[in-house]
């Protein structure tokens, strides 16, 4: 059964179910369901927690073997499986579709997993848990949704913020909800309940954005021209070297120009993505970049990584940071003044 989270308190007051299947990438939302399960569990008699990490080598006899070992000391068992792939494999599947056909009442299943997408929900694996319990997909808010998730928050803590200082938290911490939350709790012991200006969040709040290298590399690749202003300006605030971003870029690049060669022989995209082993969380974003540019094009911006190294050698004049914005601009489909169209390409 699938529940959207929203409604994962009022089921708990209602009753437990025997196997939680919790699925979602952002580790705060996580966090908090498989807590309040936990606290549920607990008020309901579940007084001990095993702790499984499916990773690779996991012995899945294991799970059946402890679901079936009874306590000596507490009825009631609290059974946390943690799969960080989402993909069991053959072993895995069979063991958990034969915990699903024979869970035990005294235990209480949560599966925890990175989001599963349709293949994996389709699964005979995920069938047969879910028909025995609840599906809980977790969603983060998105860049129009964390405006109203950050005022929320804040006002469920007693802070009252101004619209400035919502948007300035919110341009401080670029999506990072964990560290969202740290920073209203800095705000709530810093100045207690009440009214929060925008300056007292300038001065309190840390920048929490998260500008890695990668981080820059899928917002170019997903056309978010502005993020990438401020993360080219964030890796070169703290100190990287520029030619590890350009390592990066021009890693990227390489592969686009290749994918996107074969896609023009005739080759399908998803085809060509399964070849190159691009991972599932990056899909989206590679396929953005083989829509937006063809072959010709990411063979251009490969030539221009190369004059960017040329130019961090010392071998070409011209500041390599201003370059290396260019690119990524360019690589997010922005339209440059013909002067930036005109450097060797």
């Amino acid at each position: 059964m699938k529940l959207d989270a929203r409604a994962l308190g009022q089921h708990l007051k209602e009753r437990l179910a025997p196997i939680y299947i919790v699925a979602g990438d952002e580790p705060l939302l996580v966090m908090e369901t498989v807590d309040a399960i936990r606290a549920a569990a607990r008020e309901q008699g579940y007084s001990e927690r095993e702790v499984f990490h499916a990773e690779r080598g996991f012995d899945w006899a294991s799970l059946a073997a402890e679901s079936s070992n009874l306590s000596l000391f507490a009825e009631q068992r609290i059974l946390e499986l943690r799969l960080p792939t989402g993909k069991p494999g053959d072993a895995g599947s069979k063991a958990l579709q034969a915990y699903a056909a024979d869970a035990s009442p005294e235990d209480l299943l949560i599966l925890i997993t990175p989001k599963l997408d349709q293949a994996q929900q389709r699964s005979k694996w995920f069938k047969a848990l879910d028909a025995a319990g609840v599906f809980i997909p977790l969603w983060p808010p998105t860049i129009q949704q964390l405006p109203a998730w950050v005022r929320q928050r804040m006002q469920g803590r007693g802070l009252q913020p101004e619209d400035e200082a919502v948007g300035l938290l919110v341009d401080r911490i670029e999506g990072n909800l964990l560290a969202a939350e740290q920073e209203m709790e800095k705000l709530l012991l810093l100045h207690g309940t009440g009214p929060i200006s925008a300056e007292q969040v300038a001065d309190s709040v840390a920048s929490s954005a998260r500008f890695d290298i990668f981080g820059l590399v899928d917002a170019a690749l997903n056309g978010e021209h502005e993020r990438c202003v401020r993360m080219v300006g964030g890796v070169r605030e703290e100190g990287i070297e520029p030619i590890l971003v350009l390592w990066a870029l021009s890693r990227e690049v390489r592969s686009l120009a290749a994918m996107a060669r074969e896609v023009e022989q005739g080759q399908s995209v998803d085809r060509v993505i399964a070849a190159h082993r691009v991972w599932e969380k990056r899909k989206p974003f590679v396929r953005q970049g083989l829509t937006r540019h063809n072959a010709s094009r990411w063979q251009a911006l490969l030539r221009r990584c190369g004059h960017i190294d040329r130019m961090i050698k010392g071998a070409a004049a011209g500041n390599p940071w201003d370059e290396l914005l260019e690119l990524t601009l360019l690589m997010a489909g922005v339209r440059l003044f013909a002067r930036a169209a005109r450097r060797p390409a």
